[in-house]
């Protein structure tokens, strides 16, 4: 079985990993994660926890998030149905990109996955109705940790003039200009 494809993007540590689709009469089967192939590239992330997102509506905003150390997560984020724009915010004290951004398209045909390491915001679009994400996380949801930056404080281009659907609180982020990073720039391992 082949492996997959590692990307590097503009930002340290934000990866585009897409695997291998092994396809038939039948459809497809790909291997998303697996913990040897992904050390052999340089990843080593212990992922502890598996999030299930859907969206109904088109244009359908979640974002920025992000939790806060000391249970900072890394992601690995995927797209299982439809479609979506996918956006990571570097945001770690110190970093030569800090407050940039990258975006990505994830789809469900397209099989791209978005490694996203601790110490960035995170977002989505959904372009598609009944729009599904996976991800993995490195460490469990902690309420306390839990925050959010104003989606459009940082000039993302979405794609959009505003979202069809956005949760109270993500509305009501505070804007980029007003955040305090609890992220510093780590060293590379």
């Amino acid at each position: 079985m082949t492996g997959m494809r590692v990307e590097a993007t503009p930002l340290p540590g934000l990866l585009v990993i897409t695997p291998a689709r092994h396809a038939d009469a039948r459809g497809f089967f790909a291997e998303t994660w697996n913990r040897r192939r992904f050390a052999a590239h340089g990843i080593d992330i212990d992922f502890v926890q598996d999030n299930h997102s859907l969206s109904r509506q088109a244009g359908t905003l979640r974002g920025l998030h992000y939790q806060a150390p000391p249970h900072a997560q890394a992601k690995l984020v995927r797209c299982i149905r439809g479609r979506l724009f996918d956006v990571a915010v570097d945001v770690r004290r110190g970093s030569a990109t800090f407050g940039r951004w990258f975006g990505i398209e994830l789809s469900a045909d397209n099989g791209h996955q978005l490694l996203i390491p601790k110490g960035f915001l995170h977002g989505f679009v959904t372009r598609e109705d009944d729009t599904e994400i996976l991800y993995k996380c490195s460490d469990y949801y902690a309420p306390e940790c839990d925050g959010a930056v104003r989606w459009d404080s940082l000039g993302i281009d979405w794609g959009i003039d505003r979202p069809s659907v956005i949760s109270e609180r993500d509305a009501a982020a505070p804007p980029f200009s007003a955040f305090a990073t609890p992220f510093d720039q780590e060293d590379p391992e």
